[in-house]
């Protein structure tokens, strides 16, 4: 027999501790082709639902999906979300949840081939070469062109992430940068 994740059961948990604790449950949702959801609300991907029993209706939340009726914009609409697809469950009101990984296919991270991904890369990681002295340690080359039918590659990055504070002996981590 397969094991069933905990993640639906956290989520029912969560969403339960909300209604009784009077806060209004959001789920944080990964959109992908699976999730029947409202797409003009889809901003980066990503949609946030408000679960609660005054805004729903019909709600299930199930171990493979959630499911339920909403009005968005005065229409009503079947909203259907695989577990896996949830990214958070929180309280409005104070924030208070948890959050969930989600893995993206490659190519929804890498967009539609025509940008490269830049990897700022720690002290500790090691430069890929597949031919020594080839490239500059530290590069990589992604496949596909720009729009200007220049190479793309990924550069190794001196600058740490100015928005992101780092603590007194923190490492740094691997950072995603879209470039056009």
């Amino acid at each position: 027999m397969t094991e069933v994740s905990t993640k639906p059961y956290l989520i029912r948990a969560i969403h339960e501790w909300c209604v009784d604790n009077g806060y209004t449950p959001y789920l944080a949702v990964a959109v992908n082709e699976k999730t029947q959801v409202p797409k003009e609300f889809v901003k980066a991907g990503e949609i946030v639902l408000n679960t609660s029993p005054l805004a729903t209706n019909k709600l299930n939340l199930g171990n493979e999906a959630v499911e339920f009726e909403a009005r968005f914009g005065g229409v009503v609409r079947e909203i259907f979300v695989p577990i896996e697809q949830i990214s958070a469950i929180y309280a409005r009101e104070n924030g208070h949840g948890m959050a969930f990984e989600v893995l993206k296919p490659l190519a929804e991270i890498e967009g539609d081939g025509n940008e490269a991904v830049q990897f700022v890369l720690d002290e500790d990681d090691e430069p890929v070469s597949d031919d020594s002295g080839a490239k500059p340690a530290g590069l990589r080359s992604v496949s596909g062109v720009s729009e200007d039918s220049k190479p793309l590659s990924v550069t190794k990055s001196d600058k740490s992430d100015e928005k992101t504070p780092k603590k007194p002996g923190q490492k740094k981590k691997n950072h995603l940068t879209r470039v056009k």
